[in-house]
Order: structure tokens, then C-alpha cells, then sequence
């Protein structure tokens, strides 16, 4: 009897915690902003170097 009891205390402790709102932590929507904003700025500098790269391999003279 003593380990259905304790069984039934444990559960209902355990249900009552979970019921609990708690500190879930940010809103995903802020950090997938973020990520899209690095995304883009990682997009920007590749163009921008490669642009660059291409320009610069350009101006070499071949003989």
C-alpha cells in the first residue's frame, strides 16, 4: 500500500510541475530574423568578393 501511495504522490507532483507555466525561453521569431539577417549579410559579402576576385583576375595580363 505504501508504494501505490507513493506512486500516486509521485505522479501527481510530477503532473503539477508540468502544468506549471515555467520560463520557456525567446520567441523562435526573433532568432529567425536574426538568422535570415545573417544569411543575407553572408549573401552581400560573397557576391561583393567575388566580384572583386573576378575583377582583379581580370586586370591580370596574359602573355
Amino acid at each position: 500500500m505504501q508504494l501505490v501511495t507513493f506512486l500516486y504522490v509521485a505522479t501527481v507532483t510530477r503532473l503539477s510541475e508540468l502544468r506549471r507555466e515555467s520560463e520557456r525561453g525567446d520567441s523562435p521569431v526573433p532568432t529567425a530574423v536574426i538568422i535570415a539577417g545573417l544569411v543575407a549579410a553572408g549573401i552581400a559579402v560573397t557576391a561583393l568578393v567575388t566580384t572583386k576576385a573576378k575583377a582583379w583576375m581580370n586586370g591580370i595580363p596574359t602573355k
